[in-house]
């Protein structure tokens, strides 16, 4: 096996995890910068939109190593959509294809049900629920947070820091009352 065949595999936990987990250390001893997702929405904006709003009046240009990152990280995921775009290409559990037959969901193929996140659900109530008012929630509590689930659990864990752990808690049981016991009803609309 080459080297782009051995990429394109997926990789398993004890190689992605420390590979992510050491990105923590690197940019503390090499840039002495931290680690995290959203901050950079607030540089986007602090770059294109002129304001006198004072949250975004700072030298956004000392952070753009983060924009950077962020594009890399859009660039995978356009990159791996174009990797898996042969639906042959994707396995889901099986438990989960006779879960979501129960709620109507039958064309498992793609990396995401177009039932649920295709163009043409957008308009509908489950559509404008999951997409529209999810990523809202998503956007406020990422704010209100102060950071997002990779700048907590990450960085603010790896610092000890109490708020982080109390974020990444929080994240995390969200996640599961999201999944567990809101989710079921949103699929029945």
């Amino acid at each position: 096996m080459n080297i782009i065949e051995w990429i394109k595999q997926p990789w398993p936990w004890y190689v992605a995890g420390p590979i992510i987990g050491l990105m923590v250390p690197a940019l503390l001893i090499f840039g002495n910068k931290t680690f995290g997702i959203s901050s950079s929405l607030r540089h986007i904006c602090a770059a294109c939109i002129p304001t006198k709003v004072p949250f975004f009046q700072y030298d956004w240009k000392k952070e753009i190593w983060n924009l950077f990152f962020v594009f890399g990280v859009f660039l995978g995921g356009v990159l791996t959509a174009l990797y898996f775009k042969d639906s042959a290409s994707v396995v889901v559990n099986e438990n989960l294809v006779h879960e979501l037959s129960g709620y109507g969901i039958t064309e498992i193929n793609g990396l995401v049900p177009e039932q649920l996140f295709g163009w043409d659900q957008v308009g509908t109530l489950r559509g404008i629920i999951l997409m529209i008012v999810g990523g809202f929630l998503v956007g406020f509590g990422t704010r209100y947070a102060g950071g997002c689930t990779s700048g907590h659990a990450i960085m603010g864990l790896s610092n000890l820091q109490l708020p982080s752990l109390i974020a990444t808690i929080s994240f995390m049981a969200g996640g599961f009352i999201m999944a567990n016991v809101i989710l079921p009803y949103i699929l029945k609309l």
